[in-house]
């Protein structure tokens, strides 16, 4: 689980300052506020991860990546080469990271791991892309402390010879080799040199796996999903997520028949077909849900709903448009294996605003959900613009005395603000009583200023149609 955040110099963002994360974050804003960009960030990083590329630093996407970010100028703040984009997180590891080192027997293991990285163009043709420095730092969450710190650093006026940086952990070379650390994977990983020209830094290798485990748990949905249809093929596979446009949302649902989730502690754990029904019950947009095969002689998949009001099983494109949007997001909740972190963008859209309200129970559901009788620890980074969502989420903190389903610390909420030069990301701060204390002005219209603006034209037309009577 992502902890902290904090990006420089990239597209609207001169300074993100440090993103608290928590089990539910949220960011809010007008449309062309940034906060879209701080997840186009994440998945960059996921892409370049991924990437066969070893060599490349970052991969801004292709034809079918879930972003697509173009050259380097295209992405740095106010498209000037000149900066350089930097950036920091922290996360939770799964299990404890411990080793021992060889040369003086001590015994180094945390909990946490910090990276951070100064990316930019090289030279004054400025047409190469190059890691400047990159940092992992270990610690420990109970002791409160940095257990050590390694990274590697370009040399001045050089592109591509690099030393290995350490605190607290002193490395020791081979003796009779020329020390050459070699360049660095991507935009953060140790290069194999590292290993082979020292006698104790085997474990730089596991930091490079504990990196890629991270971003291997980030899925993306995207704020437009593929449109329902009457039939769908399935040939037994399991996706690994619903798809950035929720393109997998069926095939999920069937390779996920075998899986059962628990909504919480001491809650039955029901199949996950289920799951999702009593999910879209919820929302109040059907009745009941069933996936269904064709015939046994064809790998062909219906859909078929029973919608509020009807006795009547109909396909999924024959039900409202907001059914087939929001089912991706709940598939992909449910369906995502234990320790993911899930990047969603407008989950609410095309709900009605009851749905947008019972939208957030489901996201409360799914931090609290359980599967073999283990906590699930998803985290979810969600981009809304809804206000019935937010407005729920603080109806059940203020609840949580009774409930202990959702604290107050289990969600952060930010607000990208455009009316300041440059943009600034301010943390909106959310008491034990699901108040908040910073609400931005007009942050979802002026509701009072609606509300009496009405009253004054409709007294207004009260009485010239008083006056007309006479």
């Amino acid at each position: 689980m992502l902890k902290t955040l904090q990006i420089q110099n990239f597209k609207g963002w001169k300074n993100t300052e440090t993103i608290d994360m928590a089990p539910i974050t949220l960011f809010f804003g007008a449309n062309s506020s940034g906060k879209s960009s701080i997840g186009q960030f994440l998945m960059m990083l996921k892409q370049t991860v991924e990437s066969p590329d070893r060599k490349a630093v970052f991969y801004p996407g292709g034809k079918n990546s879930a972003v697509q970010l173009g050259s380097y100028k295209d992405m740095v703040y106010q498209r000037n080469p000149e900066y350089h984009i930097e950036f920091r997180y922290q996360w939770d590891l799964q299990t404890k990271l411990e080793f021992k080192d060889p040369i003086s027997d001590g015994v180094f293991s945390g909990d946490t791991l910090a990276f951070e990285a100064n990316v930019g163009l090289y030279g004054k043709e400025q047409n190469t892309l190059v890691l400047d420095w990159f940092k992992y730092v270990l610690a420990s969450k109970n002791e409160n402390k940095e257990i050590f710190s390694i990274g590697m650093e370009r040399k001045p006026q050089t592109k591509s010879e690099y030393k290995v940086t350490f605190d607290d952990y002193p490395l020791k070379r081979k003796q009779g080799r020329v020390w050459n650390p070699g360049i660095p994977v991507r935009f953060y990983g140790f290069p194999d040199e590292v290993t082979a020209y020292h006698q104790n830094a085997d474990f730089v290798q596991t930091l490079n796996l504990e990196h890629e485990k991270l971003f291997r748990s980030l899925s993306y949905l995207g704020p437009l999903r593929t449109k329902a249809d009457r039939l769908y093929s399935w040939a037994g596979t399991e996706p690994e997520s619903v798809g950035y446009a929720g393109e997998n949302t069926i095939a999920a649902i069937l390779a996920a028949r075998h899986r059962k989730i628990s909504l919480g502690y001491k809650l039955h754990a029901k199949p996950f077909e289920e799951v999702i029904a009593q999910k879209l019950k919820d929302l109040g947009l059907i009745e009941a849900f069933s996936v269904n095969q064709i015939s046994q002689q064809r790998q062909e998949y219906e859909v078929k709903l029973c919608i509020k009001g009807s006795k009547d099983w109909v396909d999924l494109p024959d039900v409202g448009f907001g059914i087939s949007q929001v089912l991706p997001v709940l598939v992909q909740c449910f369906y995502a294996p234990p320790g993911s972190i899930i990047l969603m963008e407008q989950p609410e859209i095309h709900l009605h605003p009851s749905a947008q309200s019972a939208l957030a129970d489901v996201m409360i559901d799914v931090i609290n959900s359980k599967e073999n009788g283990q906590d699930r620890n998803i985290q979810l980074i969600i981009e809304t613009h809804s206000e019935h969502f937010l407005r729920r989420l603080q109806r059940r903190i203020a609840e949580d005395i009774e409930q202990k389903r959702i604290r107050q610390e289990w969600v952060s909420a930010y607000f990208a603000n455009i009316t300041t030069t440059p943009a600034t990301l301010e943390p909106l701060k959310i008491d034990e009583f699901g108040n908040i204390h910073n609400w931005p002005e007009n942050f979802f219209g002026d509701e009072m200023g609606d509300i009496t603006g009405q009253a004054k034209a409709a007294m207004k037309k009260r009485m010239q149609q008083a006056e007309k009577a006479e």
